[in-house]
Formats: structure tokens, C-alpha cells, sequence
């Protein structure tokens, strides 16, 4: 009888569980049993792994053979268990000695060929083994070698097909081992904020946004320029830092793949309105990240935002006030990260043009606040800037945007923030307000006045002060001051009244 334990990964989330394959070969008729709460691909792995064995050239055991994944009680999914299943047949058979295998874990999909196929999470995998501490290193498909490099202090070797493995654990040649080489990073395709002509108020509203990590709302009728300002939103924010950059990069492995292309550039998702709350949040029997997690350290941009269902957009209060977003199902429960800023944009009612001139509204005042309604008060109480944005005039399209570099007074304040309080003004908790958010006489005066007139709620008066307190920062400012204050009143507004419309 004999015994062979491999180490390997599984996913859960964000995080990467290490999983004991433990294969033992018994007395017996021939049978291969596989055990551990595996899902249904990496049942089909038997077959995957019998043809692999048996193509390269190695004994498959005409014996009784049992595939533990350890823990039982922890799900695995995927056919990323191949690679170590086979290596662990070629260990209890006696084809490559046991004791090679504890320097190393391995993952990888086998082909019927013995071809080791990419694997999705290989980055948390490796992020997951070097915050364990152990001197192992990860035996990965060659497919994934971009992503691994991303990692300064990489651990991993990148393998062919099963035959390479072997080679390797017999020590007649060597697997390549993966150097730290980060993709160049290339021109954001979102466009630039200087070709938007016009529309300096919403333009400056959004510079306040980005400095500060706020969300925004834009309401306005079509053609006003909503979804162009939105689209280029990120280009107004910093660049990602390595370690940002490289949770984006790990959230792209576990979902959609990771692309070279997409390196160092803000995230920007923008879901058809018609996405369901699982493709916004994330879920399924197996929990994967949705658009807001995506979108974490970057923007999703909601268009048309009373046409999304309101039970799905109802989702997002939590997402916003935490930064994360936790699912919980019977089998397991995963979190993810969701620090993302929100920009969305409206019509005023639902023929699209309110009480723009020239243009009559034709929506009785019980259409539209059955379309705003859409929008709940307490979602809308978590957006920190709404706005209205006004056509832009015919002059004002013929003239040549004036030149402007918002980036520049958007990385200050950053910087400032950075530097006194290591989080943007948005994920200031409440505790830090009174601290942080120093208020001038008049201008504690005139917040006072606004409070009780405009009956803010605690959350909206919070959010109030963060805002101000981003303009100051974009002053150069220690203290919030009136003026501050005011134009961070007039970024709350109401949604347009009914009667305006009608």
C-alpha cells in the first residue's frame, strides 16, 4: 500500500485555501475513487488524468485508488486539481520519489494530451502561498506566466505538460522559473476630460468627485452630455499604485482573465441597465465577483439609472458605506472587495427633457415621480454630489475647449489626504469628522442654517462635510471655510419637483 500527499490551491473568494492531495493506492479491484466535496469538473478529472498518464508514456495503476482533497468540508470547483491528482498517481506508484514533492504545490489542467492547460486565479494563489510563509514554491501552466510576474518576489515555476513535471522531480532538466516583469503601461482609451466643451459646472463637480473619491449623480436631458463627462471621469483619477494594481489584477484572474492591455489603468464598468442584482453584486452557487467588485479602485458608471430594477440597485447601499461586499450561500460564504466610486446619470423625467426650453415635457407629475422614485431616498442619501447638467448651447460646442489640467489639482489633493489621514475623504468614518473637518465660525454658521432648512439627514450632513472638506483640499486649504461649505450645499440638490416638469 502506499501513500502520496500534494499540496495545491483552491479558490474561495478573494482568498486561495491550500488543499492536501492525498491519493493512496490500495488492494483491490481497479477503481478511482475521488472524495473531498469535489464539483462536477473536478470529478471528470479521473478521465482527464487517466489519458494524460497513460499518453506520456506512465503506468496508470491497475489498482483500487483513492483521491482525497483535504479539507473535506471546503468546496473545490474547477479542473485545477488535474495536475497535482497525476503527479500524486506518479508519487504512490513509485514513477518519482515522494520526498521531491514537499518543495512545491501544483495547479494546472491536463489535457487528454498531457498538455497543461491556464488555470483562472493563479495571482491570489501566489499572493496566498508567499502570505503563508512556506519555502514551496507553485508549479503553474506556462499560459499563466504574465500574471505570476506581476509579483516582485515571485515563487513559481511554469510547466508544458506533465512530461516537463517529471523531467523536473527526477532532476534530468528544469522548469523555467518566472523573473517579476510588469506590463508596459499603456494610454487610457477613456479619452480626456478637455474635450468636453462646455459644461463647467458639471465638470467642476466632477473634479471635486474625483479628488475625493465621491460618488455623483448627473441629472439632465439627452444630448446634455452625461455619459461623455462619465466616460472620462477616470481620467481625472491618479494611477494606481503596485499594490492596488495588482488587487485589481488578481480580481480580473478570478473572474474575467487578466489582460496585459487593462495593466495599470483604472477599472471602468458600466452594466447595461438591464443586469440582474447577481451580475451587479456577484454571487451564483459558487460565489464570483460582480461589476462592483470589478470596478474596485476605479468607477462604475450606472447610465440611465431609473431604469435598472429597483430591487437591484437597492443592493448597492451596503457596497457603498463598506467598501465590500459579502455572499452568503448554504455551501460556503466568500467576500469581496467593492471600493468603487459611483457615477450615474439620469433624465429628469421619463420623456427625457423636463423643463428644458425649448423642449416641452409631456410626462404627467405622476409619471415622473413614479420614474424618480425609481431611485430610492435611502440610495440616493449615499450618493454625496447630485447635480443637474444643462444643455450645452451651440456657442459653446463651436468654440475650442480652454485648456485645463484638473489631473494635476486631483493628484494634490490626493497627495494631501494621503498624507493626512491615509484614506480619501469619502471612507472618512465618522469618528475623524469633527477632527479633520475643521470648521471656520461662518462657515459652521452657514452649515447650521442649511441643516435645519434643507432637512439633512446625520448620513447627508456627514457627507456634506466630506465634500467640503475636498473642496478645501483642491484650495490648499487647512480649514473649511464658507465658501467651501457652499459650493458643497449646492452639490446636494433635490431631484427636479413635478410640477417643474409638467
Amino acid at each position: 500500500m502506499s501513500l502520496a500527499v500534494v499540496h495545491s490551491r483552491a479558490l474561495l473568494g478573494m482568498q486561495a485555501p491550500e488543499v492536501r492531495v492525498e491519493v493512496h493506492l490500495g488492494n483491490g479491484l481497479p477503481a478511482f475513487h475521488l472524495v473531498g466535496l469535489p464539483q462536477a469538473a473536478v470529478r471528470e478529472s479521473a478521465d482527464r488524468v487517466r489519458a494524460a498518464l497513460v499518453h506520456c508514456g506512465f503506468e496508470f495503476p491497475n489498482r483500487r485508488l483513492t483521491v482525497n482533497l483535504a479539507p473535506a468540508d471546503l468546496p473545490k470547483d474547477s479542473g485545477r486539481f488535474d495536475l497535482p491528482i497525476a503527479v500524486g498517481i506518479l508519487a504512490a506508484s513509485g514513477q518519482v520519489s515522494a520526498e521531491a514533492l514537499h518543495a512545491f504545490e501544483f495547479v494546472g489542467e491536463l489535457s487528454l494530451t498531457g498538455a497543461i492547460q491556464p488555470v483562472r486565479g493563479v495571482l491570489p494563489m501566489l499572493l496566498a502561498l508567499r502570505a503563508s510563509g512556506t519555502l514551496r514554491r507553485l508549479v503553474m501552466p506556462t499560459g499563466c506566466e504574465t500574471e505570476a510576474a506581476l509579483l516582485p518576489d515571485c515563487q513559481a515555476l511554469s510547466a508544458n505538460s506533465l512530461a516537463d513535471v517529471f523531467a523536473h522531480l527526477c532532476g534530468s532538466s528544469s522548469l523555467v522559473r518566472i523573473e517579476h516583469q510588469v506590463p508596459i503601461h499603456g494610454q487610457n482609451p477613456a479619452g480626456d476630460f478637455s474635450e468636453v466643451c462646455g459644461q463647467a459646472f458639471a465638470k467642476r463637480a466632477l473634479e471635486v468627485a474625483a479628488a475625493g473619491g465621491h460618488s455623483a449623480l448627473m441629472i439632465g436631458p439627452p444630448g446634455s452630455g452625461k455619459t461623455m463627462l462619465a466616460q472620462r471621469f477616470a481620467s481625472l483619477l491618479p494611477e494606481l499604485s503596485a499594490e492596488q494594481a495588482i488587487e485589481c489584477a488578481a480580481i480580473r484572474s478570478i473572474s474575467i482573465g487578466f489582460d496585459p492591455a487593462t495593466w495599470g489603468d483604472r477599472p471602468v464598468r458600466a452594466p447595461h441597465h438591464t443586469a440582474s442584482a447577481v451580475a451587479l453584486v456577484g454571487g451564483g452557487n459558487i460565489p464570483r465577483p460582480g461589476e462592483i467588485t470589478l470596478a474596485h479602485h476605479g468607477v462604475l458608471f450606472l447610465d440611465e439609472l431609473p431604469e435598472f430594477d429597483s430591487r437591484v440597485l437597492e443592493v448597492l447601499r451596503e457596497p457603498l458605506e463598506s467598501g465590500e461586499i459579502t455572499i452568503s450561500r448554504v455551501a460556503r460564504q466568500a467576500s469581496f472587495p467593492a471600493r468603487f466610486q459611483l457615477i450615474a446619470a439620469m433624465n429628469p423625467c421619463p420623456c427625457g427633457y423636463g423643463p428644458t426650453l425649448p423642449h416641452l415635457c409631456s410626462c404627467r407629475p405622476e409619471s415622473i415621480l413614479r420614474y424618480q422614485r425609481s431611485v430610492s431616498g435611502p440610495l440616493l442619501d449615499r450618493i454625496d454630489i447630485r447635480i443637474h447638467v444643462a444643455p450645452v448651447s451651440a456657442q459653446e460646442l463651436a468654440q475650442a475647449p480652454a485648456p485645463d489640467h484638473p489631473q494635476h489639482r486631483v493628484l494634490s489633493a490626493h497627495q494631501r489626504q494621503q498624507a493626512r489621514q491615509q484614506l480619501l475623504n469619502a471612507q472618512l468614518p465618522v469618528g475623524a469628522l469633527n477632527v479633520v473637518c475643521s470648521l471656520t465660525d461662518s462657515a459652521r454658521q452657514l452649515l447650521d442654517a442649511a441643516a435645519q432648512k434643507l432637512s439633512w439627514s446625520a448620513r447627508g450632513h456627514h457627507r456634506v462635510l466630506r465634500v467640503a472638506r475636498t473642496i478645501a483640499d483642491l484650495a490648499g486649504h487647512d480649514q473649511i471655510d464658507a465658501p467651501h461649505l457652499a459650493e458643497a450645499i449646492q452639490y446636494r440638490r433635490p431631484l427636479s419637483n413635478a410640477a417643474d416638469c409638467a
